[in-house]
């Protein structure tokens, strides 16, 4: 029987994909199995040209592949990972790879790697990134895990990454759940990514009037400077696509309720627990959720308001050129809060991830690719424990050149009633950033004031609390040096 040295298990279309895409490289053989077996069929009379190795059983699965067995699963996250993980446990022996290259939530990778390494069986939860297309043509991967498993899947994954500037795309991001943790802040990231650019797109055509083919032509335009990147790319595409049945603007048919698959919720919520702020991804899940509400919306659409018509700049060159600067920053902002998260993950689970050796990655074949990628890279190969991205000399830069035009935006949307909940909240962290005193302090009286929650003070050392009472004179501060 032909030996694999790779599997693939579920062969939806991502796992098809995946499975062409190993079988086309030199050096790879590649045994597949489905639990329904007709799809496996169907798989091989397509591509006959891969020569898959196929199973109809787990354990001819098993027997198919070489040792040490690798297997990567590719099926919907939740129970049906944790099935097909014990089936495979079931046939796998010690020293075997289990890869889970679904999207799962980190902490479930945490509690698998934990209970499959007792088996002594190593278990990788690897992030892949880039769709149906990157998974066939070049994904960007992140993978966790053990070191010895990185030794013999790192080749393999090496083989059918994307590459940028001659690197592949792939990097041993961390231990057990660091490479899932990872690419569930790059969706974070993308989701943020994604409503800038609706917005800049929204402003647009509320605020010049042009047809969305014109707009396409402004991505189009954009796509070629600083703001290069997959997304903006793919927007001009979207933006120029006329519906068949109608013929009017696709875009315009399309119905206004974005739909979610549950990785930014997980970035906004893990974030929340690290401490740390990550608004401009969390007003993108959020904006998905104001338009999933359309009920709401109809109730509140005569709501009082500026009338939109009033809104006509007068510059449109000026003013499209202010968003771009306004989506340039708010932009950087959303990977600045994103690698913020990744540090604090790190020392939470106690990763050691490259913060330069992700932005290298994420070059090529995932979503959120994009020009200034490598000067992520350059400023902490610059500066390692650089304490915010957005504080590096490039990105000072960026906002130098941004932060007027990206204030005037966010006043013209908010005069015209126009919704810019990514770029307002993005500015506002900026400007949080940089005050230098936060009105926290009378939030920090008030919650001793009702709950005896302690503060600091900025003169004197230790932790203090008043004896608030109507008469001020009666007021007593206590200190200690705890």
């Amino acid at each position: 029987m032909t030996q694999a040295n790779i599997g693939v298990v579920g062969l939806a279309v991502m796992g098809s994909n995946l499975a062409r895409n190993l079988a086309s490289r030199e050096g790879n053989t590649v045994a597949v199995y489905n639990r329904t077996f007709s799809r496996t069929e169907t798989l091989l009379d397509e591509h006959p040209e891969a020569n898959f190795v196929a199973s109809t059983t787990i354990e001819e699965f098993a027997a198919s592949l070489s040792k040490p067995r690798t297997a990567l699963i590719m099926v919907q996250a939740g129970k049906g990972t944790d099935a097909v993980i014990d089936e495979l446990v079931a046939v796998f022996e010690p020293g075997d790879i289990i890869i889970d290259g679904g999207n799962a939530l980190f902490t479930d990778t945490i509690r698998r790697e934990k209970a499959v390494r007792d088996t002594g069986i190593n278990f990788v939860g690897a992030g892949i990134s880039g769709g149906e297309e990157g998974a066939l043509n070049g994904p960007s991967i992140m993978p966790g895990g053990s070191d010895e498993a990185w030794a013999t899947i790192g080749p393999i994954l090496k083989s059918i990454a994307a590459i940028a500037e001659g690197e592949p795309c792939v990097t041993h991001v961390g231990h057990d759940g660091a490479g899932h943790f990872v690419k569930m802040i790059h969706n974070g990231i993308e989701y943020a990514d994604m409503q800038l650019i609706a917005e800049a797109y929204d402003l647009i055509r509320r605020g010049t009037g042009k047809s969305p083919a014109e707009i396409a032509d402004i991505f189009a335009e954009w796509n070629k400077g600083e703001l290069e990147s997959y997304l903006i790319e793919i927007t001009a595409e979207v933006l120029r696509q006329v519906d068949a049945k109608t013929g009017k603007p696709l875009v315009d048919v399309i119905l206004d309720e974005a739909g979610s698959k549950g990785t930014g919720v997980w970035t906004v919520q893990t974030a929340l627990d690290l401490g740390i702020p990550v608004s401009g991804i969390a007003e993108a899940v959020f904006a998905r959720a104001v338009s999933s509400k359309p009920a709401q919306r109809k109730a509140a659409s005569s709501l009082p308001g500026p009338n939109e018509s009033d809104f006509t700049p007068g510059d449109v060159d000026g003013f499209v050129e202010g968003v771009r600067l306004a989506l340039y920053a708010s932009k950087v902002i959303a990977y600045s809060q994103g690698f913020d998260a990744i540090v604090a993950g790190a020392e939470q689970y106690n990763w050691d991830i490259k913060k330069g050796e992700i932005a290298k990655i994420w070059r090529g074949g995932c979503i959120i690719r994009a020009r200034f990628l490598n000067r992520i890279t350059e400023a902490y190969v610059a500066d390692p424990g650089l304490v915010a991205l957005v504080t590096a000399p490039f990105f000072v830069d960026v906002m130098a050149r941004a932060q007027t035009a990206w204030r005037n935006v966010v006043s013209d949307a908010a005069h015209a009633g126009i919704p810019t909940p990514a770029f307002s909240s993005s500015l506002a962290y900026y400007d949080g950033l940089r005050a230098d005193r936060l009105p926290a302090a009378l939030v920090q009286g008030q919650r001793d004031f009702f709950g005896a929650h302690t503060y600091k003070r900025t003169d004197l050392d230790g932790t203090f609390h008043t004896l608030w009472s109507g008469d001020r004179s009666e007021i007593e501060t206590e200190g200690s040096s705890h």
